[in-house]
């Protein structure tokens, strides 16, 4: 890893990912299919971990705090990362808010605290299909989650 992460660096990691993912339709056969192409303990989803860690180290990723999350928006949804946006959240055993997924959601999750899980899901890949939502959920500790998110389509709950 460089000394210093910086965006254009991060966006060429995320882009490996989305060039993977591009021509495909969200299903949640799409988490076996990542889980098999970039796995929790492959090289390229620890380099993400370890970007994702340093660039909060460095304050430019979750910059945001609220509830307990600390959150932000890292990428919109461009040429680079084919149309996917990337937001990146720190939680710690709680409940965030509810949402809907109007084209899909890919999860990175990747457990700060071992054991650690994103909506009963451990390290790796999870895939919510169109149309889904979810209160998303750490337990067992705390983790970072990183979301593709097809076109930044994303709707919060009132």
């Amino acid at each position: 890893m460089e000394p210093d992460m910086n965006i254009n660096q991060f966006e060429k990691l995320i882009a490996v990912v989305t060039s993977y993912l591009s021509e495909d339709t969200l299903n949640r056969s799409m988490a076996k299919q990542l889980n098999t192409q970039f796995p929790a303990e492959g090289e390229h989803f620890l380099k993400i971990k370890q970007a994702c860690q340093q660039a909060i180290s460095e304050g430019w990723m979750c910059q945001h705090e609220a509830g307990g999350i600390r959150y932000g928006r890292v990428i919109k949804p461009g040429q680079k990362t084919h149309n996917f946006s990337v937001d990146v959240v720190m939680m710690k055993d709680l409940k965030g808010p509810h949402h809907c997924h109007p084209l899909g959601e890919i999860n990175m999750i990747m457990p700060i605290t071992p054991g650690a899980r994103f909506d009963g899901h451990s390290a790796g890949w999870w895939v919510y299909p169109p149309g889904s939502s979810h209160h998303p959920t750490v337990t067992e500790g705390e983790a970072l989650v990183l979301y593709l998110l097809p076109q930044g389509s994303i709707e919060f709950s009132r």
